[in-house]
């Protein structure tokens, strides 16, 4: 090789060398660029997640776009839901009626179930089949003719409904995989016209989607037998079930890990689910919900009575007490919201028109404590604790086992004093089930989780 060529390679081996500096020095610039661009996002945005509450729920408001003024500036959310049977053709009956409501600033939940028979016409007298609220969404399919007797029962006024098919509980159940629940009692019914077959063994056990939907439509056994009357027997246990099931499912699908199955979920409310709910409302209560603790949901039924069929034309029917539906409503829905306030501010409501029983200190209300956890040695224990506490415990007794500790409001007694039996026993779930019938002001029902 001649000198020139040697020359004219080493040249070009130079130029190349440069060349690929200048690209290796190019490409470092905006790879820090790109990085920086990267830091400086990532700052704003954890930035704003902390302004906007920190954790899952802050991470889930950044993303769809709220600030830390989003939140202030929703209100209470209510909304009827109606779980429909299809299982008999041409005839889609409201299995399932409740009232529910959340408040993202509070982080409280109301459930308010609705008996299916409730009477919504004008003289009971006169009932038909037709005038129960159940039948009222079979006429037309229009879930808005129930909304309308709902908010005529209850005086609330919700906008929103949500109509749940049979087939969608046990989709979204398989979805998460399964349900962790104490099944309060042996089930054990069946009705071919239906193809209803409900098997299952009380206790606490694993429920797929099929299991799921016997446990919330189950009412009484093929005996005849049914839930206890304490835990409230036929459509009123089953309401109690309902609700406690519907806690389960809100605190097992909140799970961080259910995050991952989300498309799955939505595919299956976009199946089974009809709404008047707008999208553009609904996601920005979904960020907040994800911090939502069963422990702040209070759950109850709509009171009243059934009367003789002789007196209503042959025909079963729930007519509500107006008086105690009104006292329930403010408990529920409007009470809870002025205790925050007062927590929060240390102001009393001097509007508060307390009844003889809210006036009531521990020595007067009398307790029934009934143990459901499965050691017999319990129940002696939280007797002692309530009576150390002050309160005066007249009744004690057995009942079905129960996975979670119940605190029955039978009398209309402040919720102070409710939450302070919760701390004086450690554990609890708040119910009101206001009977003028009851023998006692507040039952307690001891759980596995004492």
């Amino acid at each position: 090789m001649g000198k020139k060529q040697m020359n004219d390679r080493n040249t070009k081996n130079s130029k190349n060398t440069k060349k690929k500096k200048r690209k290796n020095k190019t490409g470092r610039k905006i790879l820090f660029i790109f990085l920086m661009v990267l830091l400086v996002a990532g700052g704003v945005f954890a930035y704003k997640v902390h302004k906007n509450g920190g954790g899952m729920s802050g991470m889930l408001a950044t993303m769809v776009g709220h600030d830390e003024n989003t939140k202030k500036n929703l209100g209470e959310f209510k909304f009827l839901i109606l779980g429909i049977s299809t299982d008999q053709e041409n005839v889609d009956l409201t299995d399932t009626i409740m009232v529910a409501s959340y408040n993202p600033n509070t982080q409280k939940a109301t459930l308010l179930s609705i008996p299916r028979d409730t009477y919504t016409g004008k003289n009971p007298a006169k009932a038909t089949a037709y005038e129960k609220i159940n039948s009222l969404y079979n006429r037309k399919h229009r879930a808005d003719e129930t909304l309308d007797a709902v908010n005529e029962i209850t005086g609330l006024n919700i906008e929103y409904y949500v109509v749940v098919k049979t087939e969608a509980l046990i989709k979204l159940v398989d979805v998460i995989g399964s349900i962790t629940f104490n099944v309060p009692i042996d089930m054990d019914y069946d009705d071919p016209t239906q193809d209803l077959h409900i098997h299952l063994e009380a206790g606490e056990q694993e429920l797929d989607g099929n299991k799921a939907e016997q446990l919330v439509r189950f009412r009484h056994n093929n005996d005849g037998t049914s839930y206890s009357q304490e835990y409230g027997d036929n459509d009123l246990g089953r309401m109690r079930t309902q609700r406690e099931f519907i806690m389960e499912v809100v605190r097992q699908t909140a799970k961080p890990g259910n995050i991952f199955k989300l498309g799955a979920i939505l595919d299956v409310a976009k199946e089974n689910v009809i709404t008047n709910v707008d999208f553009g409302v609904a996601k920005d209560y979904i960020p907040y919900i994800v911090e939502f603790n069963t422990e702040n949901l209070l759950t109850d039924m709509l009171p009243g009575t059934t009367p003789d069929w002789e007196k209503t034309n042959n025909v079963s029917i729930f007519v509500h007490d107006k008086v105690q539906t009104k006292k329930l409503i403010q408990e529920l829905f409007h009470n809870r919201d002025i205790e925050e306030i007062e927590n929060t501010t240390g102001e009393a409501n001097t509007n508060d028109q307390s009844t003889s029983t809210n006036s009531m200190n521990k020595s007067e209300i009398t307790l029934e404590v009934l143990n459901g956890s499965g050691d017999s040695k319990n129940l002696q224990k939280v007797v002692n604790q309530l009576k150390g506490a002050g309160y005066k415990v007249t009744r004690t007794g057995s009942t079905n086992t129960t996975s979670k500790t119940t605190i029955i409001n039978k009398k209309e007694i402040k919720e102070t004093l409710l939450k302070n039996m919760k701390d004086v026993i450690g554990s609890g779930t708040i119910e009101n089930s206001v009977s003028s019938s009851s023998k006692v002001d507040v039952t307690i029902i001891i759980g596995k989780d004492y």
